[in-house]
């Protein structure tokens, strides 16, 4: 079976590049490992961590909130079995989808383990040991990443755990620990802590979120302790976790050295994620890993030192981000179609789905700073928002970065109700490189949340806010 491209992994970078090689007129073939479309992100990833979000705030606003609206419940209680159920809905509806896709713009897909025989040829070994074998003009890698494991200490998927089995638990912990203090770690254990337990974050770093906006981070630690009840222990090292029946102790050392103790039901290693390339067979065709990160080489078109073979996603440098994978993918569909696409790598936005929500996009103030680079800022607060009042989400604020001198606008940095949506605002305005002075004049309806980003604009360019 000869095809113009071959796509092994059907995550977002992987499904949305077969699709757009597919719409480009080229004859497609799709690989996937497991029985279900979609790769991390849909299976055990951002949709069904997102749904229990959805339904986890559900439960915490009726319980802390309702009765301030006028909204009365008595014998409120969690149901596990119809929340993990729903989430698996979601799922269905999601990965199912994929297929369809796939039928509609007449891609073959193949389930199993595509591994190269060459640059031209890949297997597809099944469940069954059945192997088939397809070629292609090119190939596209999109195999996605793992949650990296820390060396000392095993996960036995029972106590010590991964985000994949914290997205089934069946109870409800009474005390739940979490080693890494960044996205998904503050994401899983928002869903807990809404849901009655004791969350206990241990962060080597000196900041959650480190890799956004300091100035986010500390607002965001301050929220989660104030309407969660989160626990963090900054810049404690974890050197270990025991399993003694239903309990789990993880020791840390301390900033001064001291020793740290938790005991809990479950521990969550959220330590980041690690490019997954096994059984590839790269060394077949003549690629090598990069040594830190384990992540495959490519230049500027994406392309590895293999003419032909492409990767895209989380298996090669930058964020691992979803929907920068899937503009990876679209990008390397036209390049192989002969098109000269481009991707501005500083404007991919980041966001954290935890409440309130945080988004950042573009360059950080410490960025900024090390650069050299002079600049203004501007800030505004969600409690001087008249939407936020209403709706009772008056913790965070929204910061915009200019240039100093021109006043473009270098980076939009925001934590309050619906920044993940709102966040498409600044990078729609950075594309067209517009002035903090150009978002200030846009009329935004009233009331909404994006007037804050209009106002923390208006601060900006002449420290000019109105409502504050």
């Amino acid at each position: 079976m000869q095809y113009d491209v071959i796509v092994i992994g059907s995550g977002p970078g992987g499904y949305v590049a077969a699709i757009r090689c597919a719409q480009l007129g080229l004859k497609t073939a799709i690989i996937e490992k497991y029985n279900t479309f979609g790769g991390t992100c849909l299976n055990v990833g951002c949709i069904p961590s997102k749904a229990l979000l959805d339904s986890s705030e559900h439960y915490h606003n009726a319980a802390t909130h309702f009765g301030t609206h006028g909204i009365n419940l008595s014998n409120l209680k969690v149901d596990m079995k119809q929340m993990m159920a729903r989430k698996e809905d979601v799922i269905a509806q999601n990965t199912s989808g994929i297929a369809f896709l796939f039928k509609k713009n007449k891609i073959d897909s193949f389930i199993g383990m595509g591994s190269f025989v060459d640059k031209n040829n890949v297997k597809i070994t099944g469940e069954d040991g059945k192997v088939t074998q397809i070629s292609g003009k090119n190939v596209i890698i999109a195999t996605g990443s793992k949650p990296t494991a820390l060396p000392f200490l095993p996960v036995d998927k029972k106590r010590i755990i991964t985000s994949t089995e914290a997205l089934t638990l069946t109870e409800v912990p009474g005390h739940l620990i979490i080693i890494g203090g960044g996205v998904i770690g503050l994401e899983l254990g928002s869903v807990y802590a809404r849901l009655g337990a004791k969350v206990s974050v241990v962060e080597y770093e000196k900041s959650i979120i480190p890799t956004m906006d300091g100035g986010l981070g500390k607002e965001l630690q301050r929220v989660l302790k104030k309407s969660l009840g989160m626990e963090f222990y900054m810049g404690h090292k974890v050197t270990g976790a025991i399993t003694k029946g239903k309990k789990v102790t993880v020791t840390a050392e301390d900033p001064k050295g001291g020793e740290l103790k938790l005991e809990g039901d479950y521990c969550i290693v959220a330590v980041g994620r690690t490019a997954y390339t096994e059984g590839l067979g790269l060394e077949q065709i003549g690629i090598s890993l990069e040594d830190r990160g384990k992540k495959i080489p490519v230049n500027e078109g994406l392309e590895t030192a293999v003419q032909g073979v492409y990767a895209i996603g989380d298996v090669i440098k930058g964020a691992m981000l979803a929907h920068k994978a899937e503009d990876e993918g679209v990008f390397v569909a036209e390049r192989i179609a002969g098109q000269k696409p481009h991707i501005d790598y500083n404007l991919i936005p980041g966001v954290v789905y935890t409440w309130p929500e945080v988004a950042s996009v573009g360059k950080t103030e410490e960025q900024l700073k090390q650069e050299g680079r002079k600049y203004k800022t501007g800030s505004f607060p969600f409690k001087a928002s008249g939407r936020a009042k209403a709706s009772m989400d008056t913790d965070g604020f929204i910061k915009v970065l200019a240039d100093e001198q021109t006043d473009e606008v270098l980076g939009v940095h925001m934590i309050g109700p619906r920044a993940a949506d709102m966040i498409a605002e600044a990078v729609v305005a950075m594309e067209y490189r517009a002035s903090a002075e150009d978002i200030a004049r846009i009329c935004h309806a009233h009331p909404t949340y994006t007037e804050a980003l209009r106002e923390a604009a208006l601060a900006a360019t002449a420290n000019r806010a109105i409502h504050m």
